[in-house]
């Protein structure tokens, strides 16, 4: 196939009938599964209404949102422009993606503590790890609990 030449493709895009749904309630959630192989017949029936503050929030008090500016994360899913879900209430563990303040600026990174030493890692090679073992500025704010990102 020549790779200049792209194929040519018809899609059909089918969408649901609108529902009148009251928004405070939330945004309707079908109870059929959209398939990421091959395709399966759409359902025309809501199961529940979700409300995407209650499925991403699960301690208000302590939970914040980010957005991401850079690509050191890319290798984890986490893209420039793509919002954080960051809890402050979850314990920090070694592999877990945290935000920290270093010397007053923050990242977005994740935690590796290996050998006694604590690591932020980034997940694009283009970007060295950062050893916070003994730096006295940093400060773990919180862990990544959701990327929210667009296509």
């Amino acid at each position: 196939m020549d790779l200049k030449q792209e194929p040519r493709v018809t899609l059909t895009i089918w969408l649901p009938e609108p529902i009148a749904v009251d928004r405070q309630a939330g945004t309707p959630l079908y109870l059929e599964t959209v398939s990421a192989g091959f395709p399966s017949p759409a359902e025309d029936y809501v199961q529940d209404f979700l409300d995407l503050q209650r499925l991403v929030v699960k301690n208000p008090a302590a939970t914040f949102f980010l957005k991401v500016s850079g690509d050191s994360m890319n290798g984890a899913g986490i893209n420039d422009g793509d919002l954080l879900v960051v809890d402050r209430s979850k314990q920090t563990a070694s592999g877990k993606v945290v935000i920290a303040s270093l010397q007053g600026e923050l990242t977005v990174k994740r935690l590796k503590i290996k050998d006694g030493r604590v690591f932020l890692i980034p997940e694009n090679p283009q970007y060295p790890q950062i050893d916070i073992t003994d730096n006295e500025d940093t400060v773990i704010w919180g862990v990544v609990t959701f990327v929210v990102h667009k296509f």
